[in-house]
Parts: structure tokens; C-alpha cells; sequence
């Protein structure tokens, strides 16, 4: 930056603090409109959630609640995956046979790191951003297993997609447990840039992210 150039942002900034205009932009800001919710159309809601999942790089499907088991089957022999961690508390009728599902019971992190993936529930979804959240809750397991492994494949029920932000904090809030409570939000595969802007995939978790949205 030049010293004209910089001197002229700095005489703006002093006219601004010497005539209010912080002020100014706080109250044009604090008027505009902010929705705690959409407008409660639940078709759209779902469709909005899966087009944003979609965009993030991450595979969606939908199912049946007594699907589950099938689209599972046939979502990790299409990714070639064979043995899977799951949260101790996931049901049965979710797990295909001819696969290795290993619950975590306090598994070592080196075994949770060598596992093919992770097949675990959600407890909300946000259309507004195309984020999955995970809370420790029912089926969803500690939060090392969606961290760990290179593959995550995540079941949420449509029911528990809500539509903008504010909305998913207002549910969150009335189950949690304890204020160390950790949130895992997630919105599709893990993904950095480096100093040159070069895309890295999986350095903050698992690079292939597939979702299916049970209806």
C-alpha cells in the first residue's frame, strides 16, 4: 500500500469515529430482518438439505426407515468398505450381514484410525448450510469414530433436519447434557487449503463423506 493510499483510509476512519458513523452502521445493521425459522415447508426443507449436502462434495440418498439396512449394504460395497465402526448403541436392523461391524467400546484410536469407516446416526441436520451435527447422543457414538476414519457414511432422519440456523441452536440447547457437551458439525467431506490454496482432503477427519436421508 502506497502512503497516499494509506493515508486516505486512515482520514476516513478518523471522519468516521469523529462523526458517529459506527453508530450509524450498527443501527442499519441490527434492522435487518433475521429469521429464527423457514416457512415450514418440510418437502422443501429436506430438498434445500440435500441439494447444500450434495454441494459440499458429499454423496446423498434417501430411504425408508426399514430400507436402512439395505441402502447400507449397497452404499459400502459401491465404496468397497468392509469393516466399520459403529456407536455402541446403534440398532441392529441398520447393519447389512456380510460385513464387520465392530461397536466402540472404548476402542483404542489406532484401531478406530484402521477401520474402513464409520456408520453412524445424526442428531440434526440444517438445511440453510448443509450441515450434519453429531452431539454424542443416540447413535452417534464418542466423537473420535466420525473423526478418525478416512469414511463416514451417516444416517439422519428427515424429521430431524430443521431449516436455518438459529433453529438448530434452540434444539440443541433443550437436550443438552453438560456444558463440556462437545458439537461436531459437519458440512461435507473434511477439507483445507494450504498457504497456496491447494485443496487437502481428510486432515481434520474423514475425506468421503455419504448421507442418506431416511424418510
Amino acid at each position: 500500500m502506497s502512503n497516499s493510499s494509506r493515508n486516505a483510509m486512515l482520514a476516513k476512519i478518523r471522519t468516521a469515529i469523529m462523526t458517529g458513523s459506527r453508530g450509524d452502521f450498527h443501527e442499519a445493521h441490527t434492522s435487518v430482518p433475521y429469521s429464527a425459522y423457514d416457512d415450514g415447508n418440510v418437502a422443501a426443507r429436506i430438498e434445500l438439505f440435500a441439494h447444500r449436502v450434495a454441494e459440499y462434495k458429499a454423496w446423498v440418498g434417501h430411504c425408508t426407515s426399514v430400507g436402512i439396512a439395505q441402502a447400507v449394504a449397497e452404499r459400502l460395497m459401491i465404496r468397497g468398505k468392509k469393516r466399520m465402526v459403529i456407536p455402541s448403541d446403534l440398532p441392529d436392523s441398520w447393519l447389512p450381514k456380510g460385513f464387520d461391524f465392530v461397536r466402540d467400546s472404548q476402542l483404542d484410536r489406532t484401531v478406530i484410525a484402521g477401520m474402513d469407516g464409520v456408520l453412524s446416526g445424526a442428531a440434526l441436520g440444517i438445511a440453510q448450510t448443509g450441515t450434519i451435527v453429531l452431539d454424542g447422543g443416540a447413535f452417534q457414538g464418542r466423537r473420535m469414530i466420525s473423526l478418525l476414519p478416512d469414511y463416514h457414511l451417516c444416517i439422519i432422519r428427515a424429521q430431524d433436519i430443521v431449516g436455518v440456523v438459529p433453529e438448530a441452536f434452540a434444539q440443541l440447547a433443550t437436550t443438552r447434557q453438560s456444558p463440556m457437551q462437545p458439537y461436531t458439525f459437519i458440512s461435507g467431506p473434511s477439507a483445507t487449503s494450504d498457504i497456496e490454496l491447494n485443496r487437502v482432503e481428510g486432515v481434520h477427519g474423514p475425506r468421503t463423506l455419504d448421507v442418506f436421508i431416511v424418510e
